[in-house]
């Protein structure tokens, strides 16, 4: 059966690559493990923005929206997804389960792993490198990609599902104003929705990603500003020290100015009037081969 699930997948993939977008596709489409109901709230899906056939660079990226695990900004997801469709990268985004509706780690890790191993079973009927699959995600969002860039793993070779074979491992990952620590210097609004009201110490420790890199993180690009309120900057930097002291690639950039949640610059696509950690990025991704 699971088989058969997967092939399901697959061919409506290929169904939809002329789109410029999908619909909304369910990662386990017989039900999440651990899903609380059958709602829209317990069912993680992804959603495909696909570039022209003519600009598409084979390159990839998760997106997952910031909301403080308690809801999902969409000018942090499919605001994202168009930009880089613009430039030839598919963005999918991701709507995991969230704190607001019942749910707690591991079940956000559980989907942002699924969705990368997802995408990456399934590159070629994409027309996909799977060796350029990324992660990208603000705020809480954030947290979340940066729990994957921290907390991968290989995938279960003895898996019946072909999915669950595949690597859960990013490529590379860019952290717009995340949450990175679950201890002091945090946002508490976040660790409890992930977390619950009294977690453990050793399992704040174990989500706060940046006592988790190692040489095997993948390189990162990370931004933040000086003025945000929101999530202390601080954030960003511990995990770009992080990342320097293990010696990954890292592309570290703090402004002066800048709200936290403050995306591309504002709440809908603006193509001309984007904030500059946009086209620095950019810069960063045609190092990695992602863009032209």
């Amino acid at each position: 059966m699971k088989r058969i699930i997967c092939t399901l997948i697959s061919t409506f993939f290929v169904a939809v690559g002329v789109a410029q977008s999908t619909n909304p596709t369910p990662l386990w489409p017989s039900g999440a493990p651990g899903a609380l109901g059958k709602e829209d709230k317990d069912i993680p899906t992804l959603t495909a923005f696909l570039p022209k056939a003519e600009s598409a660079t084979g390159a990839a990226m998760i997106i997952c929206p910031g909301g403080g695990y308690g809801g999902l900004a969409p000018h942090e997801g499919e605001v994202y997804a168009m930009w880089l469709r613009d430039h030839g990268v598919t963005g999918f985004v991701l709507k995991y389960r969230l704190g607001s509706a019942g749910y707690r780690h591991p079940v956000m890790l559980q989907d942002v792993a699924r969705a990368m191993r997802t995408v990456r079973a399934n590159a070629a009927d994409w027309k996909l490198d799977p060796k350029r699959i990324g992660v990208m995600g603000s705020s809480a969002g954030g947290h979340l990609a940066s729990t994957l860039l921290t907390h991968f793993d290989a995938g279960n070779r003895s898996a019946e599902d072909p999915i669950e074979r595949a690597s859960s491992r990013p490529d590379l990952g860019i952290l717009c104003y995340p949450v990175i620590t679950l201890g002091e210097g945090g946002h508490a609004g976040s660790r409890k929705n992930l977390l619950g009201e009294n977690p453990s110490p050793d399992l704040v420790k174990f989500l706060s990603n940046e006592l988790q890199v190692t040489p095997q993180t993948p390189p990162c690009f990370l931004f933040h500003t000086a003025e945000d309120n929101g999530v202390p900057p601080e954030n960003s930097l511990a995990f770009a020290q992080a990342l320097l002291k293990n010696k990954v690639p890292v592309d570290l950039h703090i402004y002066e100015k800048g709200k936290h949640g403050m995306g591309l610059g504002s709440r809908s696509y603006e193509p001309n009037n984007l904030h500059p950690w946009a086209q620095d990025c950019l810069y960063w991704l045609k190092l990695h081969n992602f863009v032209k």
